[in-house]
């Protein structure tokens, strides 16, 4: 091979193995050499299923010898997020009380991927329930970001991302209610995407099985991987309604084509809030790219984007602090403490009165980004308005919680709006990634994965990497 098997995308990897240029036992143990080399220093990794990918690999290999028809990742490995179900692992959401909380079923993008002929190699870090920028679990502890292990992976899906960079993994699988699947794809310079509101089938068989109005409506589940072709692919297999799951929906993968030369609204110092240059600078760096090969880029910002970030905080907060004493009795003291200085943040009392006007006010600003999105199919932006920050820093003070909010800003309207998103890196500054957010109207992916595409075209691929010592 001209690399380490390591070092190749997933469909790279589904390709050599089709052809049978190398056999998926090979790929699966050079991912779990990769493991037992780097994991325990990022600590991305918690679970290693070597045994089990070790056996399905063999499956895979002999279906290939006999000429079976193959699906899109067939043989490759991937991760998943410690709060996706898979049969015979633990669903323990990174906390010790449900360190043996064993799912009935796999979660449908599970389902789907191992339909496609995927094998499930481990499971990933995350913090508390989810609930925090930052990736520390009172289960597994600290994920270490690979290009400076003083600095964080983001959060939630901060495993996955540093698992991904380091190329323990050519594909995971996460989720996104703040920018769980942005954040960490940001922070270790890999590619994600959190796709539409209804495009990709979420669901569990553990309790609680109705989510919270804000999980039903805000949260979704998606991929990640090093480059946007990976997404694509993960797209095409993950996508389309399941009956499991009441709200996912048979949206085509494809729309119209937008007239051309497509227009950018290009954000690169969102308001209401402080912007690092050397974040800024990138977002103009990606926009003159995109202006180079033929699109229109105009520096507009979409409008109430304020009033969005401050409804989907109110929201969050109004509803989770509904459950505050359950969600004391799981939760680490650093977790729950983070939490609730973001809640005091936003700290509307819970009422039903409330919670029909965020609701109104959310409309309003849908309606209002709709109209944008008609005129600018696509917008630019940072994912953090600030670089990634050290360990504790998000816990350090009384202005912690406020100093997060405003560094992901511009990551949570797309949560409330259930738009898609693709994030995609574009350098590496003082020794970090950088990247950006290629934003779209509801279901066109398409149009994000293509314009992602040509930004990763010119920017390059910066991941996998080793561990920075």
């Amino acid at each position: 091979m001209s690399k380490e098997l390591w070092r190749y995308s997933a469909h790279e990897l589904a390709g050599l193995i089709a052809r049978r240029d190398v056999t998926s036992r090979a790929v699966v143990e050079a991912h779990l050499d990769r493991i037992g080399q780097v994991n325990a220093q990022v600590n991305a990794v918690v679970t290693v299923l070597a045994e089990s990918a070790l056996s399905n690999a063999d499956v895979a290999d002999r279906s290939v010898r006999r000429g079976h028809p193959l699906g899109a990742f067939h043989g490759v490995p991937f991760t998943i997020k410690a709060n996706i179900d898979l049969v015979d692992s633990p669903t323990t959401q990174g906390v010790s009380r449900l360190a043996n909380a064993m799912p009935a079923l796999d979660h449908p993008m599970v389902e789907r991927m191992k339909a496609a002929g995927a094998i499930a190699i481990g499971r990933t870090n995350l913090p508390d329930l989810g609930l925090r920028l930052h990736t520390d679990s009172d289960l597994y502890g600290l994920t270490r970001n690979p290009w400076n292990l003083n600095y964080t992976t983001g959060g939630s899906s901060g495993g996955d991302a540093a698992a991904l960079a380091t190329g323990m993994t050519p594909l995971g699988l996460g989720n996104d209610i703040g920018g769980s699947l942005r954040n960490p794809a940001f922070c270790c310079g890999i590619a994600s995407l959190k796709p539409s509101f209804g495009r990709i089938p979420d669901a569990s068989s553990l309790d609680p099985h109705p989510p919270l109005l804000v999980g039903q409506m805000m949260a979704v589940q998606g991929p990640m991987a090093r480059t946007v072709a990976d997404l694509d692919l993960a797209l095409s297999v993950l996508a389309g309604p399941h009956p499991r799951d009441p709200r996912s929906y048979p949206a085509p993968l494809k729309g119209p084509r937008p007239a051309t030369p497509m227009r950018v609204a290009l954000v690169a110092e969102p308001s209401a809030g402080t912007t690092a240059p050397s974040i800024s600078n990138a977002v103009r760096r990606a926009g003159s790219v995109l202006s180079a090969s033929g699109y229109i880029v105009e520096e507009v910002e979409p409008p109430m984007l304020e009033t969005a970030v401050t409804t989907w905080g109110r929201w969050i907060a109004w509803e989770f602090s509904t459950i505050h004493q359950e969600l004391a009795q799981v939760m680490s003291a650093d977790a729950l403490g983070f939490f609730d200085s973001f809640i005091a943040l936003f700290g509307d009392k819970p009422s039903y009165a409330a919670g029909v006007s965020l609701m109104q006010t959310r409309h309003e600003i849908a309606r209002a980004w709709s109209e944008f999105f008609a005129d600018y199919p696509i917008i630019l932006g940072p994912t953090w308005c600030q670089p990634q920050f050290e360990h504790g820093f998000d816990i350090a003070g009384p202005n912690s919680a406020g100093d997060i909010v405003n560094l992901m800003r511009f990551v949570t309207p797309m949560n409330l709006l259930g738009l898609p998103v693709v994030c995609v890196p574009t350098g590496v500054i003082d020794g970090l990634p950088v990247g950006v957010q290629v934003i779209a109207d509801r279901f066109r992916e398409d149009l994000c994965l293509e314009v992602a595409g040509t930004l990763e075209g010119q920017f390059g691929v910066i991941t996998p990497t080793d561990v920075a010592l």
